[in-house]
C-alpha cells in the first residue's frame, strides 16, 4: 500500500518516467509511503485505475504531456467517479501552460506548474496534514539544482534490462526558438559533475549499456561536455550506446577529438537543423550558423563513427514548399544517418502563437496540435508533407532500406522532390500510413523503383536482399528470389549490440 501513487502513461513500455523518479527521489521522509507504478498509453483506463486504486492512495501525482493527455483525462475522470476522495494532483509541460481552459484540470484537484521536485513534496505534506493548498493552480519556483535529490537509484532492475535509461547535466536552453518550450526555460543551469558521473558509474555497473541525456544544449557548456564524453570513452566495451543532443553549429576542435575517437555506433547525436531559410529562422528567433553547421556535420560523418539524426521542421512560419524541399535536399547531401521531418507543433506556452494572424496558422484542436495549414502552405500539401514524414521514417529512418532508398533519387532527381513521389504512390496503393508489414513494404518499393524506371530488376533486388541481411534476416523474400543468383546467397551479418536503427544504419 502507498499513501502517495507517482504515475503516468508513457508513450511506450521501453520509455521509463524520468520525472516520476524524481519527485520519488525529493519526498524527503514521505518516500517511504510512495510508489510508483508506470502504464502506456495503449492501457485501458478502467485497468489503470483499477491498479492505482490497489494501492489504497490518499494522493495520485499524474505526468501530463502532449503524448498522454487525452488518456489520462480519461484516467482522471473515471478516478474521481469512483474514488472522488483521492486527491489528483496534476504536473508536467501540457499542464503547466494554459492550464484554466483544460479539461484534465477541471476534474483534477490541484496542478503544480513547472519544475515540480521540490513543490510535489510540500504539496504532498499539507494534503497529508490536512491543510489544504488554498489555489488549485500552483506555480513551482525554478529549483536550486544543489537541492535537487538526483533521481538514479530509482531505476529499478526491470528499467535496466528492458528500458530507455534518461539522465541529465543541464536543464535549460539559451535560445529562444518560439516552436520550442525550452525557450521558456532560462537560463541554463548545471548540475554538479562529480555527483553525476558518479550516478553514471553506478548504473554502468548495475549493467546500463544505452544512455539517454534529455539535456536540450548538451554542447553549450565544452568543458563539461567533454568531460561527460570523456567519461564514456575511457569506460567504452560492447554494447555502451550513449545519445546526446547537441547545438549544430557548435563543435569545437575541444568536441571534435574525443568524438572522432569513439567506436563506431557508441555516439548518436541529434542535431537540431529545423531550417535551412534564414527568413523563417528569423521569424522564429533561431540563431543558426549555417556554414558552421554545415562543416559541423560534414566532419561527423566523414571522420567519425557517430550516428547523427538531424531535425527538420514543416510548416514553419514563412517556409514555402519549395524552400523546405531546397533544406531537405542540402541536409541529405550533408548525409545524416537519420532525418526526422517533424510537423510543427503549437504547444502550449509557446511564443509560436504570435503568428497566427499574419501567416494564417491553423493547429489541430487535439494532442498532438499539429499545424492543418497556413499562408503558404495548403491543408492538402500539409497532408503530403505528413505523408511523406511517415514513409520518410519507415522506409529510409528505419535502416531497413539503407542501400536502397538512394535509388529513389538515382539519375539525379532532387531526393525531396523523388521521395514525394514515391511517397503519393505509396499512399494511392495502400491509402494508410501505419500498419503496414516490413516485407509489403519492400515488395512495393522493389515493384515501384522497376516500374517507374529507377533502377533495373536486378539491382533494385540486389540492393534490397543486402538490405534484408543488414538486419540480420535470413529468410529470403519470394518476390526478390527470381531476380538473385547464387552469389547473393551470403549468411546474414552478426547483430550489432547498438540499438536497432542504428545497428542497421551501422551494418
Amino acid at each position: 500500500m502507498a499513501r502517495i501513487v507517482l504515475t503516468t502513461l508513457n508513450a511506450k513500455y521501453i520509455h521509463a518516467a524520468f520525472g516520476l523518479r524524481y519527485l520519488l527521489a525529493n519526498l524527503g521522509a514521505l518516500r517511504a509511503e510512495a510508489q510508483i507504478v508506470e502504464f502506456d498509453v495503449g492501457q485501458r483506463a478502467l485497468d489503470v485505475v483499477e491498479r492505482i486504486l490497489a494501492q489504497e492512495p490518499q494522493i495520485v501525482g499524474l505526468g501530463v504531456y502532449i503524448w498522454n493527455v487525452a488518456e489520462a483525462t480519461e484516467v482522471v475522470a473515471a478516478l474521481k467517479r469512483v474514488r472522488p476522495e483521492v486527491t489528483v494532483v496534476l504536473g508536467g509541460p501540457e499542464v503547466s501552460f494554459e492550464a484554466e481552459e483544460q479539461e484534465i484540470v477541471r476534474r483534477a484537484d490541484y496542478v503544480i506548474t513547472g519544475e515540480a521536485d521540490l513543490k510535489f513534496a510540500e504539496v504532498c505534506r499539507e494534503i497529508l496534514e490536512g491543510r489544504r493548498p488554498e489555489r488549485k493552480v500552483i506555480p513551482a519556483e525554478v529549483p536550486d539544482l544543489a537541492l535537487v535529490e538526483p533521481p538514479y537509484d530509482f531505476y529499478t532492475e526491470e528499467d535496466v534490462a528492458h528500458r530507455v535509461i534518461y539522465i541529465e547535466a543541464s536543464r535549460g536552453c539559451p535560445f529562444t526558438c518560439e516552436f520550442c518550450l525550452s525557450s521558456l526555460d532560462v537560463p541554463v543551469r548545471q548540475f554538479a559533475l562529480a555527483p553525476l558521473l558518479a550516478a553514471a558509474q553506478k548504473l554502468l555497473d548495475r549493467g546500463v549499456r544505452q544512455f539517454k541525456f534529455v539535456d536540450r544544449t548538451f554542447n553549450l557548456d565544452i568543458a563539461a561536455s567533454r568531460r561527460i564524453l570523456e567519461f564514456f570513452l575511457e569506460r567504452q566495451r560492447p554494447g555502451l550506446f550513449a545519445h546526446f543532443e547537441m547545438i549544430p553549429d557548435r563543435l569545437p576542435e575541444a568536441l571534435r577529438e574525443v568524438i572522432a575517437k569513439f567506436p563506431a555506433g557508441a555516439l548518436q547525436l541529434e542535431v537540431g537543423v529545423q531550417t535551412f531559410n534564414e527568413a523563417v529562422s528569423k521569424n522564429i528567433r533561431r540563431r543558426q550558423d549555417y556554414g558552421r553547421l554545415a562543416d559541423n556535420l560534414r566532419f561527423l560523418r566523414e571522420k567519425t563513427g557517430a550516428h547523427v539524426h538531424a531535425d527538420l521542421i514543416a510548416g514553419l512560419p514563412g517556409e514555402t514548399l519549395e524552400s523546405f524541399a531546397a533544406g531537405f535536399d542540402r541536409l541529405v547531401a550533408l548525409g545524416p544517418q537519420e532525418i526526422q521531418v517533424g510537423i510543427l507543433k503549437r504547444l502550449r506556452g509557446t511564443p509560436i502563437s504570435r503568428h497566427d494572424g499574419a501567416w494564417e496558422m491553423v493547429y489541430s484542436a487535439h494532442p498532438p496540435y499539429e499545424i492543418l495549414r497556413n499562408k503558404l502552405l495548403d491543408f492538402a500539401a500539409m497532408q503530403r508533407l505528413r505523408r511523406f514524414a511517415r514513409y520518410w521514417d519507415l522506409t529510409a529512418n528505419s535502416g531497413n532500406f539503407v542501400e536502397t532508398t538512394p535509388l529513389l533519387w538515382s539519375g539525379g532527381a532532387p531526393p525531396f522532390a523523388a521521395f514525394l513521389e514515391w511517397s503519393g504512390w505509396l499512399y494511392e496503393r495502400i491509402g494508410r500510413q501505419h500498419g503496414i508489414a516490413l516485407e509489403h513494404l519492400a515488395e512495393l518499393l522493389f515493384i515501384y523503383l522497376t516500374t517507374r524506371g529507377r533502377a533495373a530488376p536486378r539491382t533494385a533486388a540486389r540492393c534490397l536482399w543486402r538490405d534484408w541481411r543488414r538486419a540480420g534476416r535470413r529468410e529470403k523474400p519470394a518476390f526478390l528470389a527470381p531476380h538473385l543468383g547464387g552469389e547473393e546467397e551470403s549468411s546474414a551479418r552478426p547483430r550489432s549490440l547498438a540499438p536497432r536503427r542504428q545497428a542497421r544504419h551501422l551494418a
